[in-house]
Parts: C-alpha cells; sequence; structure tokens
C-alpha cells in the first residue's frame, strides 16, 4: 500500500508541480549555469547505496571552495536562487524521481551519506535502513532542520519502529503545515 501511495503522489505531485520545476531549472541555469541537478551517494533500504537528485543550490566545485557540510546561511558556497531553494525546500523536489524509481519514499528517514555510517551502534543503523529513506520523515515534520543529531536519530528510529500508511499521512500533512508556515515568514 505504500509503495502505491508514494508512485501516485509523486507522479500526482510531478504533473502539478511541473511549472514550479520548469521555472526552478530555469532559474538555476540562469543564477549559476549548468549542471541544474546534484546528485550525491546515499544510503537507502537495507544499507543500499544509490544516487540522490536535488536541485543544486551551490556553486559548481563547491567541495573545493570549503567545508563538507554546509554552515547554513552564511555559506559562500550556496548561490542566490540555492538561498531561495533551500528556504522553501523546493531543492528537495527532484527526489520525487528517487521516490519513481524505489530508491526513496515520500516519509521516511532523512538519507545519510555512507560517511554517516559510524554515527550509530550497529543495531541502530539496521534498525534505521529497515525502512526507505523519505523525502520527509518524523525528524523534519516535528524539528525541520533545528533539531540535534540524537533527536533526529530517536525520530528515525521512532518511526522505523511504528511506520504505518496512516503515520505517513500525518507526516505529510504535518510537514506541508510546517512547510507553509516556513513561505508566510
Amino acid at each position: 500500500m505504500k509503495r502505491l501511495m508514494d508512485i501516485w503522489l509523486s507522479l500526482t505531485a510531478l504533473v502539478l508541480l511541473s511549472p514550479l520545476l520548469l521555472a526552478t531549472t530555469v532559474a538555476c541555469v540562469i543564477g549559476d549555469g549548468f549542471p541544474v541537478l546534484f546528485r550525491q551517494v546515499r544510503v537507502g533500504l537495507n544499507g543500499r547505496e544509490y544516487r540522490m537528485y536535488k536541485f543544486r543550490s551551490m556553486v559548481r566545485d563547491a567541495s573545493a571552495v570549503g567545508p563538507h557540510f554546509t554552515d547554513g546561511a552564511g555559506d559562500p558556497r550556496i548561490t542566490r536562487v540555492g538561498r531561495f531553494l533551500r528556504r522553501t525546500s523546493i531543492d528537495e523536489l527532484p527526489q520525487l524521481l528517487n521516490v519513481l524509481k524505489g530508491d526513496m519514499s515520500l516519509v521516511g528517514p532523512r538519507p545519510d551519506l555512507p560517511v554517516q555510517r559510524s554515527l550509530y551502534s550497529e543495531h541502530q543503523w539496521i534498525e534505521r535502513c529497515s525502512v526507505r529513506p523519505g523525502i520527509t520523515g518524523l525528524a523534519q515534520a516535528l524539528f525541520r532542520s533545528e533539531a540535534t543529531h540524537e533527536q533526529r536519530l530517536a525520530a528515525d528510529l521512532r518511526y522505523a519502529r511504528e511506520a504505518s500508511v496512516w503515520l505517513d499521512i500525518r507526516i505529510l500533512f504535518w510537514t506541508i503545515k510546517r512547510l507553509g508556515g516556513q513561505a508566510a515568514n
């Protein structure tokens, strides 16, 4: 049931959001050229690695400019368009393609980089990788990006233990409400 919901909602979102996706593509090209999409290896269901897609929000070759993890609003690697994309979470929309491919779900723990494996105990990692990663998850619905690693981990493990279609629907509504509140700011 969850996979059917993922496919149906992702296809619907891609169709409804196609004007926004096109406008974002044009803005990215005008703002900093090609490539428009950022691809990065992430860890998915059962620890399998896959390539996750996002709209590129940083300058080309950003890793040569500075630190591996972004510092936030003052990071000189983030483009002007990229700041808007990140603030509105529009940069995450290409992950709908990952959902269609089966690499991700609409709801689940946010996918980790392979190097982040060391942040977990063996049991925590197995439990976290027992569900597909998601575009949004319990941690994002509750905390957005303000959560500590411990809070995100607790929410991700809680989701893995309690995953259900009903919980997914609630998390999707919480996420939409949170994003709506942010757009008003």
